[in-house]
């Protein structure tokens, strides 16, 4: 089992290592180290935590054109070419399916322990200080506007709307990243995400000062 997870480490880290910033590999990384941490406390079957982890964003609907089903059915197969078990891999596949965040509207899916601590992992690595950098280096990827005062945020209410929504990045905030401290499940991602909420809210209030030309 080692040499798998070491064969498809490998195999991710050659494929995102020239990403840009909010999706690399150092993002996988973060995401595999504290699936690990949040496993080490909460439990769960650390093959499948560490193969979903480092298979999460495998075929991210964002950068495949919009398709939400691939990522899943990308891992299982890798899982397979790897010589892994249909068992594992199909283990694995269902913990990617429910890792994505479809709409502040849009319910997350029931899912195992794994599951629970691969997108709590993941989830975590969105917001607080790195979550603040990668959704700027985000914007910049896909040209947003950094703050329009025009474009209020939107509660999504489908992964389309949300998928296909024009926005600038300041309202991605509002729209997804305030609302993953309520959404996570383990006791040990709530503990470190209200940390990180906290810094978020403080630099949204520095930032609208700033926008508002206040001292």
């Amino acid at each position: 089992m080692s040499n798998l997870i070491e064969d498809i480490k490998n195999k991710i880290e050659n494929q995102f290592k020239d990403q840009e910033g909010s999706h690399d590999w150092q993002h996988i990384l973060r995401v595999y180290n504290m699936a690990l941490h949040l496993q080490s406390v909460e439990g769960g079957n650390r093959e499948v935590i560490e193969l979903a982890a480092l298979l999460h964003d495998v075929s991210d609907h964002k950068y495949n054109g919009g398709n939400f089903d691939a990522g899943w059915q990308v891992a299982q197969q890798i899982i397979l070419d790897f010589g892994g078990t249909e068992e594992l891999a199909n283990s694995v596949s269902e913990v990617v399916k429910v890792i994505s965040f479809k709409g502040a509207l849009v319910e997350d899916s029931e899912t195992s322990l794994e599951g629970k601590i691969v997108r709590d992992a993941d989830r975590l690595d969105a917001i607080g200080a790195i979550g603040i950098a990668r959704t700027f280096a985000y914007g910049g990827s896909k040209s947003q506007a950094i703050y329009l005062e025009n474009i209020q945020p939107v509660l999504h209410d489908s992964k389309e709307a949300y998928y296909n929504a024009k926005t600038h990045t300041i309202n991605h905030f509002y729209e997804k990243l305030l609302l993953l401290k309520d959404r996570m499940e383990t006791q040990t991602a709530k503990e470190i995400a209200q940390i990180r909420h906290d810094r978020m809210v403080r630099f949204l209030d520095d930032f609208m000062s700033e926008i508002n030309c206040k001292a």
